[in-house]
């Protein structure tokens, strides 16, 4: 990865500018929906299935908003629900993601870590390749991810100081860190595909 951490998150808030507005609503409907899905978990089986189902298609919707923020395509709050016209994929990923995952995680707690990071890209692989199979999707990402998982791992790390600021605002500030936090790694998949990003302005260090 040729970008510093701090160069991808004057990237993320370079793009940001001018859309805040659209970041923060639609990570208010983002928390409003989880909300809503953490209720429906107390559903005895009807609940957590349809929490199930539907987390695929809300993350691979949040990815789109996002990536179109990084990439300047100015999305429209309503991208974060364009999940669900990839439905069955999005939930074929989602459902890998978590199988790989706790296999993983039957050897020790660190191996599912490590998993969790080799297969973070597959919903921002899947957005730019909507055609692949969801497998498909999950072995580009950890084929993608190949040495670089410390790096994102580190770049997460970074926000630490601003989700402690955004606690003690009772967590109002996190509407704001939500977005950054997504659009600085949308910028790092980006960056570490290979895409071509604009520089950020100087004055956004």
């Amino acid at each position: 990865m040729n970008a510093t951490y701090s160069e991808l998150r004057a990237r993320a808030r370079e793009s940001l500018q001018g859309n805040w507005g659209k970041a923060v609503g639609a990570a208010a409907i983002y928390a409003a929906l989880s909300l809503i899905l953490n209720l429906l978990d107390k559903i005895p089986f009807i609940g957590p299935i349809v929490n199930f189902l539907v987390s695929g298609a809300l993350t691979l919707g949040m990815v789109i908003f996002c990536i179109g923020i990084a990439r300047n395509k100015k999305p429209q709050v309503t991208e974060i629900f364009s999940g669900f016209s990839q439905f069955l994929k999005a939930f074929q990923v989602y459902i890998l993601m978590i199988i790989f995952t706790l296999l993983w995680m039957l050897l020790l707690i660190v191996p599912g870590i490590i998993a969790i990071y080799r297969y973070s890209q597959a919903f921002y692989i899947l957005q730019d390749n909507p055609d692949i199979s969801a497998l498909e999707a999950i072995r580009r990402s950890k084929e993608l991810m190949n040495g670089r998982k410390i790096d994102l791992f580190v770049l997460q790390l970074t926000f630490i100081g601003w989700g402690i600021l955004s606690i003690l605002t009772c967590g109002i500030g996190l509407l704001w860190l939500y977005p950054y936090f997504q659009v600085a790694q949308a910028h790092f998949y980006d960056e570490i595909s290979g895409r071509t990003t604009p520089p950020p302005h100087p004055s956004s260090f």
